[in-house]
């Protein structure tokens, strides 16, 4: 689920949810190797044909038994991010997650992170609900699952946690991104726990996840959806950089020891995990 940043500070992460300093301007860096124009538009068309492709086999996708439904949607957003040039490397492969009613949670970083995960992971994603609207989207959604969120009505919110603890109760993995907005990659913010209570309720696991960009093996902000960004503009960063990898990395499950009250064991959760996955991104 995105919300991009508003604040244009850089610093400590701020208290209020859905806020971060990241801006393009004092947070995107030129690229370490760029790609020509002949490069850029292959990439751009190379896009737009891998996703009409992928719309069209929406429809037969979602008729189609789970395990091969969930290897062809992986496939379809597999073409989608190679054809934008992005590079995914999974260090320690994918767990098993299939049957076992996993939340994973994520830092989150760009607009591709969605389609990233989509195409390593069969976890179904969160996403605010008016992207659901979306025609474009909307096919690619049902055809991964997507869960959908009115993120801008907190009354809403028992009724998303209730879905989310319905879809882990049904052996289901969940990706959400509970920092609530995205960050440039060089740094990240406070998760969020209003979402973990549906591992809380359905007694599930909760596996962090480490994501970052990288040129040359250093970190990368290039493909970052930050501040008043717009998507092009951000879209046309990733296509102009050679070399760009995301990096995707399943952390081991964090087991605190629960006390049966669900705002203190929520909190441990989110803090715990953050925990692990600043520990696991280290410094930028």
């Amino acid at each position: 689920m995105t919300v991009r940043a508003q604040d244009h500070r850089h610093g400590r992460p701020p208290s209020r949810p859905g806020v971060s300093p990241c801006t393009p301007e004092t947070c995107v860096r030129p690229p370490v190797t760029a790609a020509g124009p002949v490069r850029r538009a292959a990439r751009l068309l190379g896009c737009a044909l891998a996703l009409a492709a992928a719309l069209t086999l929406s429809p037969m996708l979602r008729r189609r038994p789970g395990p091969l439904r969930g290897r062809l949607a992986r496939g379809a957003m597999g073409l989608i991010v190679r054809a934008l040039g992005i590079t995914v490397r999974v260090p320690d492969g994918v767990p098993v997650l299939a049957g076992h009613g996993t939340l994973l949670v994520s830092n989150h970083i760009s607009w591709a992170d969605p389609l990233i995960m989509a195409a390593v992971t069969p976890a179904r994603q969160l996403a605010k609900r008016e992207i659901g609207r979306w025609p474009l989207v909307r096919s690619l959604a049902a055809a991964h699952r997507t869960l959908f969120i009115d993120k801008d009505r907190p009354a809403a919110l028992p009724a998303a946690i209730t879905a989310v603890a319905g879809a882990l109760r049904d052996g289901d993995a969940v990706l959400a991104y509970p920092e609530g907005t995205t960050w440039c990659g060089r740094a990240m913010g406070a998760f969020h726990p209003a979402l973990f209570q549906a591992a809380v309720e359905a007694g599930a696991t909760v596996r962090p996840v480490a994501l970052r960009y990288r040129e040359g093996g250093a970190p990368s902000t290039r493909a970052a959806w930050i501040g008043e960004d717009s998507l092009p503009a951000s879209l046309l960063r990733v296509v102009a950089t050679r070399h760009l990898v995301a990096e995707v990395t399943f952390l081991p499950p964090v087991r605190p020891e629960l006390t049966g009250r669900p705002r203190e064991d929520r909190a441990a959760l989110a803090a715990l995990t953050e925990s692990r996955v600043r520990d696991a991104l280290g410094p930028a």
